[in-house]
């Protein structure tokens, strides 16, 4: 199936756009947490959200969250780690699956906190962020996880199938069970090391000889996750209609740059869907145009 509209994001700029393009009968997926931004559920309080004030964000999230059910919207829990500009539609990946959409909307927020130090060097040559993608580079190689949510777990009992060994680091309070052949360390990654790829992991208190380090985060960086994508620091480059340089490609909420509020993003989100709208309508007049 290939759909109209593709939003990544469930936050305030994802959750808008998801209720606009239903009311304009869209045919759409939105990939994210059912629970929403986790940003948005630990505010004490929101007062500058007009017409809803003095409410905790998790009184605001179960609002949202009420508002998509009752307009029928599902959000598909799967982490997207790639996507891709087929020329005139996009294909986005979770490891080994696809989805394809003639427009992509990108409304994942930004990443806090600084990268590790060589992680971007090493990208693509021992570090990753998907292990179901990479793994089989892996088989029988030892390999660390960093993880940064839960979902880092299941890459880590995943990978234990196919590795020789998995440490996994937690950058999180850990509480589900890992296989018995992952070994946890409680430490804090300071710098990737290596030479041509990846050899080692320097850590506060040890450093780890590994083949490859996958760090697992609740979002990837929007430069690595859209090949050519033009970003300005840690947000996506937009125009005033969340334009992106490419076509057919939208970003909104925190993601498209400062400043970071709940109400700025839900009108960037209802922004970016009209703008998805008006391209999904040119190309339906071109390929009437062709059939003539």
């Amino acid at each position: 199936m290939r759909y109209d509209i593709a939003i990544v994001g469930s936050g305030p700029a994802g959750m808008a756009a998801a209720l606009n393009a239903k009311i304009r009968n869209k045919n759409i997926i939105v990939f994210g947490n059912r629970n929403g931004s986790d940003k948005l559920i630990k505010a004490p309080s929101i007062d500058n959200y007009l017409g809803i004030y003095d409410v905790s964000g998790k009184e605001l999230r179960d609002r949202f969250k009420a508002h998509i059910e009752e307009m029928g919207i599902e959000i598909t829990e799967e982490r997207i780690n790639n996507v891709y500009d087929m020329g005139g539609y996009f294909v986005l990946a979770v490891g080994d699956k696809m989805y394809e959409s003639a427009t992509v909307i990108i409304a994942t927020g930004v990443q806090y906190g600084q990268k590790i130090k060589g992680e971007e060097e090493y990208l693509g040559k021992g570090v990753g962020y998907c292990a179901t993608c990479d793994a089989g580079l892996y088989r029988d190689k030892i390999v660390a996880v960093v993880g940064y949510n839960h979902e880092g777990e299941e890459d880590a009992n995943f990978l234990s199938e196919i590795a020789s060994k998995v440490y996994y680091i937690p950058m999180y309070k850990l509480t589900n069970a890992l296989d018995s052949s992952i070994e946890i360390i409680n430490d804090r990654p300071l710098e990737v090391k290596g030479e041509k790829t990846v050899n080692k992991l320097v850590l506060k208190n040890t450093e780890l000889c590994v083949d490859g380090i996958f760090i697992i985060k609740d979002s990837v960086s929007p430069g690595y996750m859209v090949p050519g994508l033009e970003v300005e620091g840690p947000h996506i480059k937009v125009d005033r209609e969340m334009k992106t340089n490419i076509e057919g490609l939208y970003a909104a909420g925190d993601c498209a740059g400062k400043p970071y509020q709940y109400l700025k993003s839900a009108g960037e989100g209802q922004m970016a869907v009209s703008s998805a709208i008006s391209h999904l309508d040119k190309l339906r007049i071109n390929q009437m145009s062709l059939q003539k």
